[in-house]
């Protein structure tokens, strides 16, 4: 069962989880499921690397992510924000995506499993940057596929002055790190912590790389 797999996952983990938590997952990982038939969401499906690769590895975050205003930059499935927002129904999360159809699966999933300040919103990072958008998020959190140097580019214009911006990255992550040292100082940011993370199970490296914004970034 599914459900028992993912109680027993995250306790391996460190972490604890109630029944309407567990629930929650259950009802999100079904949805997947059923919207990945229809398109292209994830080639995960198969239960222990759902829990581990997806649901684990999101929550791998939670102990830099605060409270405030949160942004899933190129949120595809709903990873990081999905298991994020499950564990703790306090976040307001904001996803941001290129691709109207995914966004079209979070809103579905939101209304299923009855979350309060969740939004969802279509567009390119760098022209919503433009936008009254551009520093008002207190943390932006990303799982997307492009290196550190772009990934910063795009996110930290969207991060106030004190936030945090959070990249779940793979065995490369000190490599990305070194190379994004120059874009971070011109964007107003600067590395915080590579925090490496062990998901029990899973024969992956994987990181954190930590980035707080420290001044504004200049407009172009």
């Amino acid at each position: 069962m599914f459900e028992d797999k993912l109680k027993l996952a995250i306790n391996e983990y460190g972490l604890e989880v109630n029944q309407e938590q567990v629930r929650k997952f259950d009802a999100f990982y079904g949805l997947l499921i059923e919207w990945n038939e229809r398109m292209n969401l994830t080639a995960i499906t198969d239960e222990d690397e759902f829990i581990r690769k997806h649901i684990l590895d999101s929550l791998s975050g939670l102990e830099y992510v605060k409270e405030g205003k949160i942004l899933d930059l190129g949120s595809g499935a709903g990873f990081p924000g999905i298991p994020l927002k499950i564990y703790n129904e306090e976040f307001k999360i904001t996803f941001l995506d290129a691709l109207k159809k995914r966004l079209n699966f979070l809103d579905e999933v939101a209304t299923k499993l009855s979350f309060q300040n969740v939004t969802t919103i279509h567009g390119r990072a760098e022209d919503l940057a433009k936008t009254d958008l551009r520093e008002s998020f207190d943390t932006v959190v990303s799982r997307a596929v492009a290196s550190l140097p772009i990934l910063s580019e795009y996110a930290l214009p969207f991060i106030k002055t004190g936030g945090t911006f959070i990249a779940w990255k793979g065995s490369k992550a000190e490599d990305e790190a070194k190379e994004s040292e120059k874009a971070l100082k011109v964007l107003g940011g600067e590395l915080a912590e590579i925090k490496k993370v062990a998901i029990p199970k899973l024969n992956e490296e994987r990181a954190l790389i930590i980035v707080k914004k420290i001044k504004p970034t200049p407009k172009q």
